[in-house]
């Protein structure tokens, strides 16, 4: 009796016990950690934009931001999958707020004049670039964590496509276009380093923003720009 009991139980209970075995099988399959995942594909960020190596009486005046965003494509390099190669394509407008005044001169070429500080009300300089931000990648990510250190080091390759400047004096206003001899492309280091959503952001200029044609009173305008700033990177 009690053996017929015993394979009664059995037979009721072994439907439940089968189940219990292909939960934690399911639950495995949705769990498994994505093998080839990638990390921070989108970025966009925000900088505070300097002019380092200014000429005498050049100066910066307020606040000069530059907004940055674009895509990186991701390229581990190791087994884990926390070393990689970013390479991508993003867009970048920078102004600058400083006392040199571009215009057109009588003879219509461009006319550089530093104007002494209380001259104007208000005078930029803005450049629209394309660049190419290549860096290598070292963070402590896994596929399940979405909170990590990271150090970014890398290089920046950007073409000028679209410059102005606009100045704003006591008696006219001058809408300068396409600011002319510039270097168009501009290239520099660049460092993003941080945890989770706040990283720091560098930016260092290889060569300046004119190139050795333009001058001021002849002496070579040969001033470059430095970036700091925030980057944020998403998936």
């Amino acid at each position: 009796m009690r053996i017929t009991f015993l394979l009664l139980m059995a037979l009721l209970f072994s439907p439940i016990l089968g189940a219990q075995e292909a939960v934690p099988e399911e639950t495995r399959e949705v769990l498994v950690s994505d093998s080839l995942y990638r990390e921070d594909q989108l970025y966009f960020g925000a900088t505070y934009n300097i002019l380092i190596n200014l000429p005498t009486d050049m100066s910066q005046y307020g606040f000069s931001a530059g907004f940055h965003f674009g895509f990186i494509r991701d390229f581990p390099i190791n087994q884990k999958r926390d070393r990689a190669i970013g390479l991508g394509l993003g867009f970048s407008t920078n102004t600058f707020n400083n006392n040199l005044k571009i215009s057109e001169s009588l003879q219509q070429n461009q006319s550089l004049e530093i104007i002494a500080d209380g001259g104007f009300t208000r005078n930029k300089m803005i450049l629209q670039i394309i660049e190419l931000p290549i860096e290598f990648r070292w963070r402590t990510s896994t596929p399940d964590i979405n909170r990590f250190w990271r150090v970014y080091p890398g290089f920046k390759l950007g073409y000028v496509v679209a410059s102005k400047s606009k100045f704003i004096g006591e008696e006219e206003t001058i809408n300068y276009n396409n600011i002319e001899n510039l270097n168009r492309l501009q290239y520099g280091l660049t460092l993003s380093a941080g945890y989770a959503s706040w990283n720091v952001h560098l930016y260092y200029a290889l060569n300046p923003i004119f190139n050795s044609d333009e001058n001021i009173n002849g002496k070579t305008v040969d001033f470059k720009m430095m970036k700091i700033g925030l980057m944020f990177y998403m998936l």
